[in-house]
């Protein structure tokens, strides 16, 4: 579907409608149907509704995909041309500025590397170019507000029924929560890494105070000095990343989760009262002990990662 230079997205929004319209209506004319906007693609049984809708989601998915490809092209091609461009005009002020200089050497190297940047930033830019050989963006976006008005109608003359689209949101939480925790996972690495950095650099900035002192350093000076910064940079972490504390929650989880599974299968404690024939209800059962346990799991696990004046854990270990 071709785009002139004037266009626009409420246009392109209008072009596939008109577009998914004409097809649907031509549909619903071979087969004798008088209405003007059916469904006529998307009937059928409900096996063969989920794979066209199905297969709708995969086409969206591999187009944004494509598009993503042929953004980030341009967006390559953007910013070598951008420092190709400053390098060049770095380069044509230098020599400017310069031009009447007896030395020719410090007139053209300066010259002469700006050039070679440049020409290498325009490289890099076709290079990628054609290695990855995108489609045209217009015709990206096109084809994307096509399918995505095809999804829309879809949904609206035959929408898919409500356990479909539990079981598809079902499928799409677990995806959810691997991001989520992936970012999670980033952010922490993150920030642990410059905690470590903050409390070692605080702890040698004390050390390098307490070793400039004017004094002449002896083995027993410098002795005590590299102790008491090794003592201080273990008790930060000690009082930063609480393993004694994490030690013990996770035992105290794995022994609760422990105890379930033998109570469940010697059908002792709350699984005492099913009987044979009655595994399912004990299943569920062990299901709901369980990930009670792994929440309370994790909510001491996020009381561990806040300040220690916001909030600490429920439950703290003993002393020993």
């Amino acid at each position: 579907m071709a785009r002139d230079i004037d266009d626009d997205s409420p246009r392109r929004h209008q072009d596939a409608y008109d577009h998914v319209r004409r097809s649907l209506r031509e549909e619903s004319d071979s087969e004798g149907d008088d209405a003007t906007l059916t469904a006529a693609n998307f009937t059928g049984t409900p096996l063969e509704q989920m794979i066209n809708w199905g297969q709708l989601q995969v086409d969206v998915s591999a187009l944004e995909r494509k598009l993503a490809r042929a953004r980030s092209v341009v967006r390559v091609r953007r910013i070598a041309f951008t420092i190709a461009g400053l390098v060049f005009a770095v380069g044509i002020s230098w020599t400017a500025l310069n031009w009447r200089t007896p030395s020719r050497i410090v007139l053209l190297t300066p010259g002469i590397l700006c050039a070679l940047v440049s020409g290498l930033c325009i490289a890099v830019a076709l290079v990628d170019t054609r290695l990855r050989k995108p489609e045209p963006l217009a015709t990206l976006e096109d084809d994307l507000a096509l399918l995505r008005l095809t999804e829309r109608v879809m949904n609206a003359t035959h929408p898919p029924s409500l356990m479909l689209r539990r079981n598809i949101y079902r499928e799409d939480v677990a995806s959810l929560v691997e991001q989520y925790e992936t970012d999670s996972l980033r952010y922490r690495r993150t920030h642990n890494r410059l905690q470590t950095l903050i409390m070692i650099g605080s702890a040698s900035t004390t050390t390098i105070a307490a070793l400039d002192t004017g004094k002449e350093l002896t083995w027993q000076s410098v002795s005590v000095t590299g102790i008491s910064f090794a003592i201080t940079v273990a008790a930060m972490f000690t009082g930063y990343y609480k393993f004694r504390e994490r030690s013990y929650f996770l035992q105290q989880t794995a022994d609760a989760i422990q105890e379930e599974a033998n109570a469940v299968r010697l059908g002792i404690g709350a699984y005492s009262e099913y009987g044979p024939g009655q595994e399912g209800e004990a299943l569920k059962l062990f299901t709901e002990r369980v990930e009670q346990h792994r929440n309370e799991q994790r909510r001491r696990q996020q009381q561990l990662d806040q300040p220690a004046d916001q909030s600490a854990p429920s439950s703290q270990p003993p002393t020993v």
